[in-house]
């Protein structure tokens, strides 16, 4: 052999990865049966956040040049679809955990103060590249989260910040879309005065029914009208800036627009993978907010409403985390703004031609 022979222990480090399990209760003599369980799901939980982030990281090193390689574009989807397999598991992990009773936790909860899930520094640092906004986190006794961390772990969290996350390089590569405005085609122009007539038919339409009485007609014509005015405000800057505020979108109107110019002409074969990359990144804020939702429900199963080991509030803080800590929100969001295929303006043929297989 060219090389000396792999051995199986040797190679994945099982001597020190089975040595690794060291149940506190039992040094103090008073071994408790699943806290074995408990070390190994947190381990295995650790392990997958670190196949996670290799596969982010490979995707930002993607994103973070310009322009971004279409070549690219399968493998960062592959990748993605990855971490929302992992992110399946994880869920399915919490059915494993939740065979230890709550009574069987008390055997040795106390042994783990102040440790807790919420001090894991690989899944905050899944959150910042990612890119979850700070003002969306839940604060923690009252502070932002970076100030429980450790100082080691706090610098390599404030380092990480510096970088751009997966949010912003997406964003900067959305921006850069072609075919959006092109000679005498404007999408955005062009999809509002489709989505203007589409609303002023329906309009016409419920005036006319006969079987609608006047408040009827009131309410149904203002709803119509209420929507109307929601496409207006992604027509300028100004108007989408009120957007922002509210915080139903992040990203700039540009990015906006081309992420629905996107999602409308997927089935053109140059949008093909960019629609496949925004759809993946719709299950992955999914996949982690299931995770984090099944995580909350199985802390108030185990520990009711006693403060949790770290000292937060424990599943009422992770159940706030669930809702808010959402990154990829401005794609759930767009679903507003999409119009039934009939109705959508038809792609001039030179720019069909462009977008197709030559």
């Amino acid at each position: 052999m060219k090389y000396a022979p792999v051995r199986y222990d040797d190679y994945l480090k099982l001597n020190q990865l089975l040595s690794a399990q060291e149940r506190i209760s039992e040094t103090k003599g008073r071994a408790a049966h699943d806290e074995m369980l408990f070390i190994i799901i947190h381990q295995v939980y650790e392990l997958w956040f670190k196949q996670i982030l290799f596969e982010l990281d490979s995707i930002l090193k993607t994103y973070n040049q310009v322009p971004v390689p279409e070549s690219s574009l399968g493998q960062v989807v592959r990748e993605l679809n990855r971490i929302n397999e992992i992110f399946r598991i994880l869920v399915q992990q919490v059915s494993v955990l939740e065979t230890m009773t709550p009574f069987d936790f008390l055997d040795f909860r106390d042994d783990l103060y102040p440790a807790s899930g919420f001090q894991s520094l690989q899944f905050r640092l899944l959150e910042t590249k990612l890119g979850l906004n700070s003002n969306k986190r839940v604060q923690f006794a009252g502070s932002s989260y970076i100030n429980h961390l450790p100082a080691d772990q706090r610098a390599v969290i404030e380092q990480e910040m510096k970088l751009p996350s997966l949010k912003e390089s997406l964003e900067s590569w959305l921006e850069r879309t072609p075919f959006v405005s092109e000679g005498t085609f404007d999408f955005w122009n062009q999809y509002f005065a489709c989505v203007k007539n589409m609303i002023e038919g329906d309009m016409e339409l419920v005036q006319k029914n006969p079987r609608l009485s006047e408040e009827e007609k009131k309410v149904s014509i203002g709803r119509l009208e209420m929507s109307l005015k929601q496409f207006e405000m992604l027509s300028g800057d100004q108007d989408y800036k009120k957007l922002q505020d509210s915080g139903f979108f992040e990203m700039s109107r540009k990015a906006i627009l081309s992420a629905l110019f996107i999602l409308i002409y997927r089935d053109e074969p140059i949008l093909h993978k960019p629609f496949e990359v925004i759809d993946a990144l719709q299950d992955l804020d999914e996949s982690m907010t299931q995770w984090r939702s099944r995580h909350a429900l199985m802390a108030h199963r185990m520990i009711g409403t006693r403060i949790g080991t770290g000292g937060s509030s424990g599943g009422d803080y992770l159940q706030k985390a669930a809702g808010q800590h959402k990154i990829f929100t401005d794609f759930f969001n767009l679903s507003t703004f999409l119009i039934p295929r009939s109705q959508i303006p038809k792609l001039p043929d030179s720019l069909k031609k462009k977008m197709g297989f030559v």
